[in-house]
């Protein structure tokens, strides 16, 4: 059992815990990421831990509620415990000093990067970072972003907040801007956003590396539900990534994949509103 020590809104639907885990906290890395399971009947999911206090022994989780395992988790307090939690998993991201790194990010991606992006420029890089959301309420991490960044720009789709349009707007713009050489990209998010960024940086020969969130069960690369094709090859994202070669991954058939259990999805988020609802009343 795991004590959720503190609890935070971020946004519409987005909370932000801290989880009494000292274990994981000990040897946790940034890019990797823990499953858990918040009930005795609930699945596993994955969370990219989004950064570790160990001196006192917690992790920092940031989710959107889209799910039912994720409202369930949304619905816990302060003091109550999540059943179980494992970790760390995943490869730890290779951080080096590039030069110019930009993290462009959509959606809750910056609970992805940002303990990445705090690496990078610790690392000695430049920092560009790239937020996106439909609107402002569905940013995150602004100031956090921006205290670790050289720059920060905002798109969302409908103007609410910095430009309006895309993520990949502002970095078509910045790599045709003769005064911004980029060498590095890390991007998380949706992944058409993410597949569009792969595209563009591809043609400009900039690497470019793309953190995966796909569907998972196990973490340890035995149901093999979290399998992607980078390069060609079947790659596991538990163990293998989760960051990889966005130039070699396949994001239609990794969107094909995510899609999958869409409809069984909402038919579960639909049955657990039925409940809260009649528990309310």
């Amino acid at each position: 059992m795991n004590k959720i020590l503190r609890k935070e809104v971020l946004g519409e639907k987005i909370k932000r815990i801290e989880v009494d885990a000292p274990l994981i906290a000990k040897k946790a890395q940034p890019g990797q990421f823990i499953i858990l399971r918040v009930d005795e009947k609930g699945e596993r999911i994955p969370l990219t831990i989004a950064g570790t206090d160990i001196p006192k022994g917690t992790l920092t989780l940031i989710f959107q509620e889209v799910g039912t395992t994720t409202s369930k988790l949304g619905m816990l307090k302060e003091g109550d415990e999540i059943l179980n939690l494992v970790g760390p998993l995943g490869n730890p991201v290779k951080i080096e000093k590039y030069g110019k790194v930009c993290i462009i990010v959509g959606g809750v991606g910056a609970a992805f990067v940002y303990w990445m992006a705090k690496a990078f420029k610790e690392k000695g890089n430049y920092l560009i970072t790239v937020m996106g959301a439909r609107n402002e309420k569905l940013l995150i991490l602004e100031n956090e972003m921006k205290e670790i960044s050289d720059r920060v720009i905002i798109a969302t789709d409908d103007g609410s907040k910095g430009k309006k349009g895309f993520t990949t707007d502002i970095l078509f713009d910045l790599i045709k801007s003769e005064d911004e050489k980029i060498d590095y990209v890390l991007t998380a998010g949706p992944i058409p956003m993410m597949k569009k960024v792969s595209d563009m940086t591809k043609e400009h020969g900039i690497k470019t590396v793309a953190s995966l969130n796909p569907l998972m069960v196990d973490g340890t690369g035995m149901c093999g539900g979290c399998r992607v094709t980078v390069g060609g090859k079947v790659r596991f994202a538990c163990v293998d990534g989760p960051d990889f070669d966005a130039h070699s991954v396949d994001f239609d058939e990794l969107l094909k994949r995510t899609s999958l259990y869409r409809s069984h999805e909402q038919q579960s988020l639909e049955r657990l509103h039925k409940c809260k609802i009649g528990l309310d009343t």
